[in-house]
C-alpha cells in the first residue's frame, strides 16, 4: 500500500474523497499498527508510519466509506503498573463514526490471562470484538433542515427509547421496527406532535455493547448505558445497516424530527465505558493507553477508580479525555445536528481529583465552547461516590434533572407527611436550589417518573418493586420508590382502586404540567404503560419494557388529557415564567402579587400552616396581570389562575379567594372529573368541594381586572 505520512488531527478516520487518514492517540504506545479487514474477514496490517504529540497517524489513499478497520497497539503490559497494552486484541478506534459487529463475549477478549492477570493473553481477539467504518459526512443532503430551537421556559421533554417506543408501533413498518427510521416514521412523530412536546431526549444512542453476565441469563442490555463509541450511532438501531449505513438513518431522523417542530436531545455517557472493572474486557480504551483514559486507584493502578457502578471512570483532568469528550459534542451538535445533551452521572465529569468541583476543567471548557455552550445542557447531577448528589450546583449554563422535586411530588400525592412546604418550592421551579446564583427556573427539569424506576402506571399501583425476571433475586433497582399501590398490589378488578390510581396518574401529570421549570414526561406515561411492576428495565429488551400501542379507552382518554394539559401550558405563559415567583410582600398585596398562597378557607398561609404535618391540602393563586409582571414587561399578561390540590383521603372543601382576586372562575381542570362539565362559572366566595386525591384548576380571564 502506498502509505504516506498524513497528519495528526483531527483524529479518527477522516475521509477526503482521495483517501483516508488515521489518527490515533496514545501516550504508551512504542508501535501502532493499522489493520484494514475485509468482506471476508481477512487482516491487512500496516504500521503508522509518524507520530506527533503522542497522536500516532497516516494518510492511505484510495481507501474509502465502508472500509472496516482497527488497531494493534505494541507497548508495555504491566497491569500492578496501569499499562495494558496487548497487540493481540484488535482495538476500536475511539473516534469511530460508525462501528461493525457487536463483541460476542469470547474469553479472547480478555486482554490478560485469567489464571495469571499479571500475563498478557496471547489469543487475537479479531472476529469477536467490533470494527470501526470509514465514513463519508458529505454524502448526506441536510436540505433545508432547522433546529426548532425551542427556549427552556416553551419546552417539555419527552424521555424515548428508539426500540421501546417504535418496537410494537403497527403503523410503522415491521422491518423499520425499532430503529431510527422507525421513530422517523410519520405516526411517530405525528403522535408528539399531537400529545404538544417540544423535544425528544433519547436514551442511549452511542455505539454501546452487551454485558457477558446478562447474556449468560438470556437477557441483554436495553438501556444502552455501556457507552464504547463516543461518535458512532449504535448499529443495532439501523434498518440500513451497520456499514455506515446507520449515520445516515440516524440524520434522516434527527431531519424528520425537526421538521414536525421537535428537538433532538441525546442523553449520553461520558462518565465510563463498556470495558468495566479490571476484570473487563479490551476492546478499545484500555488497550491504547489505560492510565490516560481512566482513573486509576492512586496506590494501586491495577485498579480502577469507579464512581459509576460499572468498573471505572474516565479521567477527567487528562487533556486528551477532555479532547474527546469535547470532539464528540461537537460531532454530533455540527455534524449530526442533535439540540442538546442529557450528561448521565454528571457529577463524575466534575471530578478531576477526588471530589466534586465546580472549577473542573469540564465545566470551563464547556462554558467557553461557542458551539457546545450554545445548545441544551441538562446534567444528571449526581453519581454513587463520596459527596456525588449535586441538585442545584451545577453552574448557570446547565439545567438538572431535579430529583428533589421527583421525591417531593411522589411523597405528597402518597400522604406523605410535612410534603405541604417542600411541595411549594418544587412546583415555583425551586428557587431554593437554584435562585441563589442568578439561576432561572429553567435550570429545574421536573420529572416524576423516568426510564430508571416505576413507570407512572406502576408507580400507582405498586408498592415494592418486582424485578425478579432480571436474574437478581429481585434486589436490583430502587426499594425506596414513594410508590403507593391504591389499595391492591399490581392488577386489581376493583374498581374503587383503579379509579383512584387513574386519578392518581392526572394527579402527578397535572402537578408536572403547571410547575415552573422544564416538565419531562417518560415515553408511554400518557398511555399508562406498565412494566409489571419492574423499576429496573434495564436488561428487558422485550414486552415488559416497550411501549404498547393497543389503547383501550381509559388509555386513549389519558393521552388526551396530557395533550389538554399541554395545550393549557403553551397557551398560558404565567404557567411556565421566566423567572422566580416573590408573592406578596410590604408593597404589592396578595391579590396583585405572582403568587399567592392559600388555607383551603382561603385565608393567607402562615408559618404554622406551613409546618402541620398532617396538612395535605394547598390553593395556589397565580397573578397572571401581577404588578411584578407589569414591571418586568414579561411575560405578556394573562389570565390569572387558581390551583387546588387535595391529597387527603377524603373530600376537602375549599373557599374560592375574595372578588379582589377574580369575580368570577371556570374549572378548567378537574383530575376527578377529567371530562366532566368546565363552562359552568364559580363565584368569588363560593364553596367548592375537591375529590379525596384529586386536583382542580380554575381559570380567571385577564379581561376581569382591567
Amino acid at each position: 500500500m502506498n502509505l504516506q505520512g498524513g497528519r495528526a488531527y483531527p483524529l479518527g478516520a477522516e475521509y477526503d474523497g482521495a483517501g483516508t487518514n488515521f489518527a490515533l492517540f496514545s501516550e504508551v504506545a512504542e508501535n501502532v499498527e493499522l489493520c484494514l479487514i475485509d468482506d471476508d474477514g481477512n487482516e491487512q496490517r500496516v504500521a503508522l508510519p509518524e507520530v506527533d504529540g503522542f497522536v500516532w497517524h497516516g494518510y492511505l489513499p484510495d481507501v474509502g466509506p465502508g472500509q472496516r478497520y482497527g488497531y494493534r497497539v505494541h507497548g508495555p503490559f504491566d497491569p500492578a503498573g496501569g499499562l495494558r497494552c496487548n497487540p493481540a486484541k484488535l482495538l476500536l478506534d475511539p473516534y469511530a463514526k460508525a462501528v461493525d459487529g457487536q463483541v460476542d463475549g469470547d474469553p479472547s477478549l480478555c486482554g490478560h490471562r485469567l489464571d495469571a492477570p499479571g500475563e498478557p493473553d496471547d489469543r487475537d481477539s479479531l472476529g469477536h470484538g467490533m470494527l470501526a467504518v470509514v465514513t463519508d459526512p458529505r454524502s448526506f443532503d441536510w436540505g433545508e433542515d432547522r433546529p426548532p430551537r425551542h427556549s427552556y421556559h416553551d419546552s417539555v421533554i419527552y424521555e424515548a427509547h428508539v426500540k421501546g417506543m417504535t418496537a410494537l408501533h403497527p403503523d410503522v413498518p415491521e422491518d423499520l421496527r425499532g430503529t431510527y427510521a422507525g421513530l422517523a416514521h410519520p405516526s411517530v412523530t405525528a403522535h408528539l406532535v399531537e400529545l404538544g412536546v417540544t423535544a425528544v431526549e433519547l436514551m442511549p444512542v452511542h455505539q454501546f455493547t452487551q454485558d457477558g453476565f446478562l447474556i449468560d441469563r438470556g437477557l441483554s442490555n436495553y438501556w444502552g448505558y455501556n457507552t464504547i463509541g463516543f461518535f458512532a450511532p449504535h448499529n443495532a438501531y439501523a434498518a440500513a445497516g451497520s456499514r455506515g449505513g446507520q449515520v445516515d438513518e440516524f440524520k434522516e431522523m434527527v431531519k424528520a424530527l425537526h421538521a414536525a417542530g421537535l428537538e433532538v436531545i441525546l442523553d449520553v455517557v461520558y462518565n465510563h465505558t463498556a470495558e468495566g472493572n479490571d476484570q473487563g474486557p479490551t476492546l478499545s480504551f484500555r488497550g491504547i493507553d489505560n492510565a490516560s483514559y481512566y482513573r486509576l486507584v492512586d496506590d494501586d493502578p491495577q485498579h480502577y477508580f469507579d464512581t459509576t457502578g460499572t468498573g471505572n471512570s474516565l479521567l477527567m483532568r487528562h487533556p486528551h479525555v477532555l479532547q474527546l469528550i469535547m470532539d464528540s459534542l461537537r460531532y454530533w451538535v455540527t455534524e449530526m445536528h442533535v439540540d442538546g445533551f442529557r450528561f448521565d452521572l454528571a457529577a463524575t465529569l466534575l471530578r478531576q481529583f477526588h471530589e466534586v468541583d465546580r472549577l473542573s476543567a469540564f465545566l470551563d471548557i464547556v462554558q467557553q465552547d461557542p458551539v457546545i455552550g450554545r445548545v441544551k445542557l441538562i446534567a444528571e447531577p449526581w453519581d454513587i461516590g463520596d459527596d456525588g448528589y449535586q441538585v442545584g450546583n451545577f453552574p448557570p449554563l446547565w439545567s438538572e434533572w431535579n430529583g428533589r422535586y421527583r421525591d417531593t411530588v411522589r411523597g405528597f400525592w402518597r400522604g406523605d407527611q410535612g410534603t405541604l412546604g417542600d411541595l411549594a418550592a418544587r412546583i415555583t421551579g425551586s428557587p431554593d436550589l437554584y435562585e441563589h446564583d442568578t439561576r432561572r427556573p429553567r435550570a429545574s427539569i421536573n420529572f416524576v417518573t423516568a426510564h430508571d424506576g416505576f413507570t407512572l402506571r406502576d408507580l400507582v399501583s405498586y408498592n415494592e418493586r418486582h424485578n425478579e425476571a432480571n436474574g437478581e433475586d429481585g434486589a436490583d433497582g430502587e426499594s425506596n420508590n414513594r410508590s403507593f399501590n391504591c389499595g391492591a398490589e399490581g392488577p386489581s378488578d376493583d374498581p374503587a382502586v383503579n379509579e383512584l390510581r387513574s386519578r392518581q396518574q392526572r394527579n402527578i401529570l397535572t402537578t408536572l404540567l403547571v410547575s415552573q421549570g422544564v416538565p419531562m414526561i417518560a415515553h408511554g406515561d400518557e398511555t399508562g404503560r406498565t412494566q409489571n411492576g419492574n423499576n429496573n428495565v434495564y436488561c428487558q429488551d422485550n414486552e415488559t419494557a416497550w411501549m404498547h400501542w393497543d389503547l383501550d379507552d381509559d388509555k386513549r382518554a389519558l393521552a388526551a388529557f396530557t395533550a389538554r394539559l399541554l395545550g393549557l401550558r403553551h397557551d398560558h405563559p404565567v404557567l411556565r415564567r421566566r423567572r422566580f415567583l416573590h408573592g406578596p410582600s410590604d408593597t404589592i398585596a396578595p391579590d396583585r402579587a405572582d403568587i399567592s398562597w392559600l388555607r383551603p378557607d382561603a385565608s393567607p398561609m402562615n408559618e404554622a400552616d406551613w409546618q402541620r404535618g398532617d396538612a395535605h391540602a394547598l390553593a395556589v393563586h397565580l397573578g397572571g396581570d401581577s404588578d411584578i409582571e407589569r414591571a418586568q414587561r414579561t411575560p405578556a399578561p394573562d389570565d390569572s389562575f387558581l390551583l387546588l390540590f387535595n391529597a387527603h383521603h377524603e373530600p376537602v372543601d375549599f373557599t374560592l379567594p375574595a372578588a379582589e382576586f377574580a369575580e368570577k372562575w371556570t374549572v378548567v381542570v378537574n383530575t376527578a372529573e377529567p371530562e366532566g362539565d368546565t363552562s359552568h362559572a364559580r363565584s368569588a366566595g363560593e364553596a367548592v368541594t375537591l375529590t379525596a386525591h384529586s386536583m382542580q384548576i380554575l381559570r380567571a380571564p385577564r379581561a376581569q381586572r382591567q
